[in-house]
């Protein structure tokens, strides 16, 4: 009779896990801006929803919840001292939304991958206050219980995350009209097109090439329109000639996979606000990008 009801409890226990799998990698996946770090979390916290006497239990999404939002503020503080010692500029792990186009979520808010690099600018509880808050809609009392907070306190993270990314970051354009300036941006820097490729940046533009030092990428953002622009335009001919390019979907926004021999080499993915393109993200470290384009659909 034990047996069966240990195999009754870890079968009902399997069930809550996976009912709120998407939510909880949507979790992690914000907080740590890595797909891969992201699984790492889900698995520690299985493992310990596994090893947990869940008898007075009786809200396992919010205990799940809770385990995951600290192992990732704690995998966090972490991974910012790893991400010092990367080489060259870090960009979040893209992911595949055309599955779920909110990665779990009640709001689609903090899944861009501008959003994601704006966020890592933050203190991890900072980061995952207002994730949580946000993204997920959770009550400011209900935050705060997660973060071991008060509720003022909990107030204070998610207004200073809101004003960072509001002093970071304009106004952002219909997804139409960020479809047509990538479109247009893609066929400049294709033909190294100077004129339109000025024409169509923002005078605070900023590429960012994450190769992790494992290819030809940059090493340091480039800033600026005139200096962006010369940049792309010197680097068409040894780039683009032996190129393809297919339009995909990567966090929620347009993006274009470049292979090269049919192996990818690059994601490309733009921030749009009405003066134009002015965050510009190359993925290019294999680590990043093999695994994205594993995910998607033929």
């Amino acid at each position: 009779m034990r047996v069966g009801e240990d195999t009754d409890s870890l079968d009902r226990a399997t069930r809550d896990f996976l009912a709120a799998r998407p939510q909880l990698f949507g979790i992690a996946y914000r907080v740590l801006g890595s797909s891969a770090e992201a699984e790492d979390i889900l698995q520690e916290t299985w493992l310990r929803w596994q090893n947990t006497d869940r008898t007075d239990i009786h809200e396992p999404v919010a205990f799940l919840t809770t385990i995951t939002a600290r192992l990732a503020i704690n995998y966090a503080q972490s991974a910012r001292v790893r991400r010092e010692s990367y080489v060259g500029p870090w960009l979040p792990e893209p992911v595949d939304t055309t599955q779920d186009p909110q990665i779990g979520a009640e709001r689609a808010e903090a899944v861009e991958l501008a959003v994601l690099l704006l966020l890592e600018k933050l203190n991890p509880v900072e980061r995952a206050a207002y994730v949580l808050r946000e993204a997920f809609a959770y009550p400011y009392r209900q935050v705060a219980e997660i973060l071991e907070t008060t509720e003022a306190n909990t107030r204070q993270l998610v207004s200073r995350a809101r004003k960072h990314l509001a002093a970071e970051r304009k106004e952002r354009v219909s997804p139409a009209e960020h479809r047509r300036l990538l479109e247009v941006f893609l066929a400049a820097a294709q033909q190294g097109d100077l004129a339109v490729l000025e024409d169509v940046l923002a005078a605070d533009v900023v590429s960012y090439s994450d190769g992790g030092g494992m290819r030809g990428a940059s090493r340091i953002p480039v800033i600026g329109r005139p200096h962006v622009s010369k940049y792309l335009a010197a680097f068409a001919p040894r780039f683009w000639p032996a190129a393809r390019t297919r339009w995909v979907e990567a966090n929620g926004r347009p993006a274009v996979l470049v292979t090269v021999d049919e192996s990818p080499v690059a994601l490309l993915s733009v921030d749009v606000s009405a003066e134009g393109i002015d965050r510009i993200m190359w993925v290019m470290n294999p680590e990043k990008l093999v695994p994205y384009v594993a995910t998607l659909s033929s």
